[in-house]
């Protein structure tokens, strides 16, 4: 290496000393070298840092002002946590504790339970509405308004209490659910809470408050589904009008839009432009808000999409030269520009409780009316519930139940506790939804027949065909389990990247850039390593104790919280580990939807299980709760493993083979013999399904807020609970006849007698004279029965019987 003129004078200088005096020489030697090569050493250091930071820039791409805004919305805690490596289950449990309100539960049990009994699902399903009677109700209730400050007029309840309406009202009718959860998320109601101007808020929120107006907000466009915010076909041009007014003339297509067709006001999504520089600083361009009453001119709502075979209203929103004064954009003009944190900050809600809630709903559904379905219904003389297929289905029902509640209750903790979480509402809204549709699915093959025969008796159809539109929007599955929460995780929540990705971003290389991305790329190392001694301590420590466990080591509920938290801690050394083996792949990491998909469900099933955890010391001393939080545990842990197995096996990039090799070193140090989580046992399988279809207190905490018809009132799931403790009896008996060679008593038979009538009752499908208007016209023939006697007519021999 060249040295630099200075220097090398300064060593000829101290030379020459030496030369003429030797005990000079030892100390300047002694001092002036070492400083001279500690100098060097450290020009050397900021070569190699500068280089590794220009190579680092040409790798990673630049951040678009849209992820810069995104990266710095919302809020960031437990995520954070998972990314260390080191989360903790005392956090949680001493930080969030749902609760709600006297006056909340009074709503519960009241006001929604009379807007349950107003709707039959399976007539809301055929006429493709609600009773005026009904919308009347929602409207003078306050249910629209559950989120409206009292100061307003609305409710003012929590988000546990919104997420606990929206749930009893999944398991009466999906409709319902839909129809209520769109003005308590993504608004425009909470958006004018928290950022309409004063004139705003007073005129809207009073009238959304009392039901006059209804609300719905219009993002997604023809050519912006996922990406809705792209706003392709919706874009407007600041302007002055012939007044001298400031405004927007705006052009909008929007589709897939929940209650469009009846709504009074909506919220529209717009990409702003100001070619002239008329905000003059006060505002900006950008994605921005407008605020529109349907009767404003241009406005066209009203056409209807028919979400397969759901009721709600859902439709379009469109408009062309739409002229809108700068009142009309949310929160005015200085919030123009603003719409991606408004947008961001709220999605939170809407993604992570609302429609969650409605796979809690079918979830408490499944378990309470299946599982006593399961007892009632025989086949070759025994009840289906003593069957291994259909233990397995309601055990896994159960299971993923208690996990979508557990969910749910600490995701509506946490945005009570003033958050806003976008990668754990995005791992919500994916791994809820797909959790629901598996439970509805369990519960369509055991209920068979029955589950496929619609009319009144029916309870799952319309769930069944409801949940594939949970799991579209707001951001469809695929996308946002293979892009959004690793993708935003990787950055937002690690607890080093953030800083290391915006020093690149400085286009003048500035050395404080320079030297913030060398000090968080130590950090990012230092990082690694540590996670990497964390997954092989933990991993052996797993093995040991995984070994040596009993299979009823979960009936000890300190034990069961003992062993799962330090599982959980070892797969987020694991998981933290994998993320920081992912900077290998510089930019490239955004195109590898496979591997981000892997590293989502590992993330996924760590947080769920944190919050099983959280649930279960909430709620331990319900009989039963062990057995199926350790059910839900296991599956979990597999579900974590297998992903990171698969993320090990397939790791893409230059270097993913050094990669692939750094994990399965660090997550299996004995290799195959350290991968130890397992399905649940079948022993245990069948002590879940048990709980579900016998009374017991898992039972009972399934059919909490389920809603329940008054008794006498024909309704299926209500009379499938009320007949199971009655069915479990007569079986009783007829085992102990059996058993004792003898006929039952006449107060046995009187029994026997009643739960046959109950249960020839419960598993009846309805059947009709017509299903179209058309056939039931008088004197219609069905055209196949007109052919057949036509044919019938040409033979000389009409039938085979005299």
């Amino acid at each position: 290496m060249m040295l630099h003129n200075s220097t090398r004078q300064r060593l000829l200088s101290r030379q020459a000393i030496a030369f003429h005096s030797p005990k000079a020489s030892q100390q300047v030697l002694g001092g002036g070298v070492a400083a001279d090569v500690s100098a060097l050493q450290q020009q050397k250091r900021e070569f190699l840092g500068k280089a590794l930071y220009n190579m680092s820039r040409k790798v990673m791409p630049p951040i678009s002002k849209t992820e810069d805004i995104a990266l710095g919305c919302g809020t960031i805690g437990f995520d954070r946590d998972i990314f260390t490596g080191n989360p903790s289950l005392k956090h949680l449990i001493d930080t969030y504790k749902p609760k709600l309100s006297e006056e909340e539960t009074a709503f519960l049990n009241n006001e929604v339970d009379t807007l349950c009994s107003m709707l039959n699902d399976h007539q809301v399903s055929l006429q493709k509405d609600f009773s005026r009677e009904a919308w009347d109700y929602i409207r003078d209730a306050k249910f629209f308004a559950m989120k409206i400050p009292k100061e307003y007029g609305g409710l003012g309840f929590s988000t546990a209490a919104v997420s606990a309406v929206l749930a009893k009202l999944a398991t009466q009718c999906f409709d319902a659910n839909a129809t209520v959860a769109v003005p308590n998320s993504l608004g425009p109601g909470e958006l004018l809470v928290r950022y309409g101007t004063p004139e705003q808020k007073s005129y809207f929120l009073p009238r959304l408050a009392d039901g006059t107006l209804i609300p719905c907000f219009g993002l997604t466009g023809p050519h912006s589904g996922s990406d809705a915010t792209s706003l392709i076909g919706s874009h407007g041009e600041v302007m002055v009008d012939k007044n001298g007014d400031l405004g927007v003339l705006a052009t909008f297509d929007k589709r897939y839009i929940t209650l469009a067709p009846v709504a009074g006001c909506v919220g529209i999504g717009l990409n702003i432009k100001d070619p002239h520089n008329l905000l003059k600083g006060k505002g900006e361009e950008g994605f921005s808000v407008a605020l529109l009453e349907r009767s404003h001119p241009g406005l066209i709502m009203g056409p209807r999409h028919m979400p397969l075979n759901a009721a709600f209203m859902n439709g379009t929103v469109k408009g062309e030269d739409v002229w809108i004064p700068m009142d009309c954009i949310l929160g005015g003009q200085e919030r123009v520009g603003f719409g991606w944190h408004m947008f961001v900050e709220c999605l939170a809600e809407g993604r992570g409780v609302s429609l969650p809630a409605g796979s809690i709903g079918a979830a408490r559904t499944v378990a309470a009316g299946l599982g006593a379905y399961a007892r009632v219904r025989k086949q070759f003389r025994v009840p289906i519930a003593e069957f291994g297929g259909i233990q397995e289905a309601l055990a896994k029902a159960g299971s993923d139940g208690l996990i979508c509640i557990s969910g749910g209750d600490l995701m509506n903790a946490i945005v009570d506790n003033h958050e806003a979480p976008m990668v754990v509402s995005s791992i919500m809204k994916q791994n809820c939804t797909e959790r629901g549709r598996r439970i509805v699915e369990y519960g369509m093959d055991i209920a068979g027949g029955s589950a496929i025969c619609r009319g009144d008796n029916n309870y799952l159809g319309n769930a069944y065909m409801s949940l594939p539109i949970a799991i579209t929007v707001e951001g469809a599955n695929i996308m946002t389990r293979s892009f959004q929460i690793i993708g935003q995780g990787l950055t937002r929540c690690h607890p080093h990247m953030l800083e290391l990705i915006k020093s690149l971003q400085d286009e003048t290389k500035s050395p404080e850039s320079v030297a913030t991305f060398n000090r968080q790329l130590k950090k990012v190392i230092s990082h690694g390593a540590s996670n990497f001694g964390n997954s092989i301590a933990r991993g052996l420590t797993s093995v040991f104790n995984t070994k040596l466990r009993s299979s009823k080591a979960y009936q000890d509920g300190d034990k069961l919280l003992i062993y799962h938290e330090q599982q959980l801690l070892r797969l987020s050394a694991n998981f933290a580990l994998t993320a920081d083996l992912c900077f290998t792949l510089g930019g490239k990491l955004k195109f590898e939807e496979l591997l981000m998909g892997r590293l989502a469900d590992t993330m996924g099933a760590i947080f769920l299980g944190y919050a099983t955890l959280h649930h279960y010391s909430r709620r331990r001393g319900i009989h039963g709760l062990e057995a199926v939080t350790e059910h839900a545990m296991l599956r979990l842990e597999k579900e974590a493993q297998d992903a990171l197995k698969a993320a090990a096996d397939n790791f893409p990039g230059p270097l993913g083979p050094i990669a692939s090799l750094v994990m399965r070193v660090a997550c299996w140090p004995l290799g195959g013999f350290s991968r130890v989580y397992e399905a649940p046992s079948d022993h245990l399988t069948k002590e879940v399904s048990e709980l579900l279809t016998t009374p017991s207190g898992m039972r009972d905490f399934f059919q909490e807020n389920v809603y329940m018809a008054p008794e006498g009132t024909r309704h299926q799931v209500s009379d499938l609970i009320r007949a199971l403790p009655l069915c479990v009896e007569a079986d009783s008996i007829l085992r102990d006849v059996k058993r004792q060679k003898r006929s039952p008593t006449s107060e046995e038979a009187v029994k026997l007698a009643k739960a046959e009538q109950v249960r020839d009752m419960l598993i009846q499908v309805n059947t009709f004279d017509y299903l179209t208007t058309e056939e039931g016209q008088k004197g219609y023939e069905r055209p196949a029965l007109a052919g057949t006697a036509a044919r019938l007519e040409a033979q000389e021999r009409k039938r085979f019987a005299a």
